[in-house]
């Protein structure tokens, strides 16, 4: 089994950053392809940003960056300028097994 666990949500002001984590574990001998989503209440969950097995990445906005530790299994969003449109729960996906991990609160607000 997989096992994804996110962190680094919380409250920011409107310009401000956030840097989220994902860290991957359990029946996996390196980090493959791994993806962010987030969702608002009401709406369906929407792709964010990946990072394939090559490294290569692709971002929804170019506000955000994906990067990865190999040494740490980690992933990470790094999001900045950010917007209350941002607002939402953002979840990170480990795409060979499809596990989800639990979701990280994000919140622009001034």
């Amino acid at each position: 089994q997989v096992q994804v666990v996110e962190s680094g949500g919380g409250l920011v002001q409107p310009g401000g950053s956030l840097r989220l984590s994902c860290v991957a574990s359990g029946r996996i001998l390196m980090i493959n392809s791994m993806a962010w989503y987030r969702q608002v209440p009401g709406k369906e969950r929407e792709w964010v940003a990946s990072i394939l097995g090559d490294n290569r990445t692709d971002v929804i906005d170019p506000r955000f960056t994906i990067s990865r530790d190999f040494a740490k299994n980690t992933v990470y969003l790094q999001m900045n300028v950010l917007k209350p449109g941002d607002t939402a729960v953002y979840y990170c996906r480990e795409l060979s097994s499809g596990t989800w991990g639990q979701g990280t609160q994000v919140t622009v607000s001034s």
